[in-house]
């Protein structure tokens, strides 16, 4: 990466890092000596996150909605003020109502929202965040689903928009000549949304996020523009 900026250590914007798997994403990449800037809407949770990640000086919380034009300027300025951009993993996701409706049902102020949040503000917050992230050859990171691929009763509000920033990844990776573009599909996760996706069921089948943050460094070493399945890259090592 480029290194001409006085700080070297790489530095990454990281939404919805208060719990589940931005918040894993984040203890791998502070063991991996980077600097971070995270989000959450909850302001509590993200203080809580902040204090357990235990690394003063190298993690900037901002709590915030995504959708908020304002939010996303502050945490491009707060990787600026860091020194550099290097990554930007849009993690933050909005599920929608619980349990998940059929289409027929769905209702479309809610979807609405689930676009906002899923599509409109990662590319966004892309849009905001490219001059830095040129300057180093970085990366945007995309978190999909395979919900965005198949037919699953019940997903077509969260596919959907997942689907749309799939499609929007695959476009920029081809429009950006210096910027990596990776989407990146995690798989099943034992996290809060992904229960709320099953109210009432047992969930605790699922992978515990930090095993599939492994399979994500291994995409951000790569430095490939490209789909990636988590379970393919665990498979593969």
């Amino acid at each position: 990466m480029d290194t001409h900026n006085n700080n070297t250590t790489p530095v990454a914007i990281i939404t919805g890092a208060s719990r589940g798997f931005g918040l894993a994403t984040a203890r791998a990449l502070l063991e991996d000596v980077w600097s971070l800037v995270v989000d959450g809407r909850n302001g509590d949770d993200l203080a809580t996150a902040v204090e357990k990640l235990s690394a003063p000086g190298r993690v900037v919380g901002i709590a915030g909605d995504v959708a908020d034009p304002a939010h996303r300027k502050s945490l491009v300025d707060a990787a600026a003020a860091l020194g550099r951009l290097d990554l930007l993993v849009n993690n933050a996701s909005y599920l929608g109502p619980s349990p998940q409706p059929n289409l027929a049902d769905y209702p479309l102020d809610v979807y609405r929202r689930v676009l906002e949040v899923n599509t409109i503000a990662p590319l966004a917050l892309i849009q905001e965040a490219l001059p830095l992230l040129r300057e180093t050859g970085g990366i945007v990171l995309n978190i999909t689903s395979d919900a965005a691929i198949e037919e699953y009763a019940g997903w077509g509000g969260y596919g959907s928009s997942k689907a749309a920033l799939n499609q929007l990844s695959h476009v920029l990776a081809a429009e950006e000549e210096t910027v990596r573009v990776i989407w990146f599909d995690p798989g099943d996760m034992n996290t809060r949304m992904h229960q709320e996706a099953f109210p009432g069921e047992d969930i605790s089948d699922r992978a515990d996020p930090k095993d599939r943050v492994p399979a994500l460094l291994t995409a951000v070493r790569r430095r490939e523009s490209g789909h990636y399945v988590a379970a393919e890259l665990l498979e593969a090592t």
